[in-house]
């Protein structure tokens, strides 16, 4: 059965998924960069998302590699895909992953906003979603088909979706910085009251990897 999916997230060790201060220079925030430290060198990072070869194998690559599996649609906010807010002042911006991101797939965006869909080399289609996190969930199910639906940040998009109760599985990399402020996943949240309890633990020198599933089973 299709599940709806959070992969990948990481979040500092004091529970941060964003630093301080986003900036155009800075997206994720001061200093959290570094929290995906785990994800940057791996071959599936390499390969699938900016496009080059080689890169490091192993289990940090694992959970990459598994993240990006049986996913057939995206939901996203619109911090993930651009550093503005309020109306869509430059239509020119289309993502931070140049003009063939690494989806393939439809990519439906919430925002306040209405916007028209923005079509990608490689089969990525972005579309603006102006209904809320449900009505963007609806056409991702529909998109997806038989196929997941993978839910991608930013920290706020995650918290609804969780609050919500919509989440069937979790990835979740905890990297072993401390930011100190920005946005903290976990505040206000109650994960077994979302109906999701850790079925798999992976420790590596770059990140504790969690995952988390409702009714307890991976598959």
């Amino acid at each position: 059965m299709p599940k709806t999916r959070i992969d990948g997230f990481t979040i500092s060790l004091d529970g941060f998924g964003a630093g301080p201060g986003q900036t155009l220079e800075q997206p994720m925030g001061i200093g959290a960069e570094a929290l995906h430290a785990w994800l940057l060198g791996t071959r599936t990072f390499q390969v699938q998302v900016l496009g080059g070869s080689g890169g490091e194998t192993g289990p940090d690559d694992d959970f990459a590699a598994r993240s990006f599996e049986g996913v057939g649609a995206w939901v996203m906010g619109r911090n993930m895909f651009a550093p503005s807010r309020g109306p869509w002042a430059d239509d020119d911006w289309r993502g931070w992953w140049g003009d063939e991101p690494p989806y393939h797939c439809d990519v439906f965006v919430l925002t306040n906003h209405e916007r028209a869909s923005i079509e990608m080399d490689g089969g990525t289609v972005f579309h603006f979603v102006t209904e809320g996190i449900h009505a963007a969930l609806e056409r991702a199910r529909a998109s997806a088909g038989e196929l997941d639906v993978r839910i991608g940040g930013g920290t706020e998009t995650v918290q609804q979706y969780l609050q919500a109760g919509l989440i069937d599985q979790m990835h979740l990399a905890v990297s072993p910085i401390l930011l100190g402020a920005g946005e903290h996943l976990l505040d206000g949240i109650d994960l077994a009251a979302c109906g999701l309890t850790q079925v798999e633990y992976v420790p590596t020198s770059a990140a504790a990897h969690y995952v988390l599933s409702r009714g307890g089973a991976t598959e």
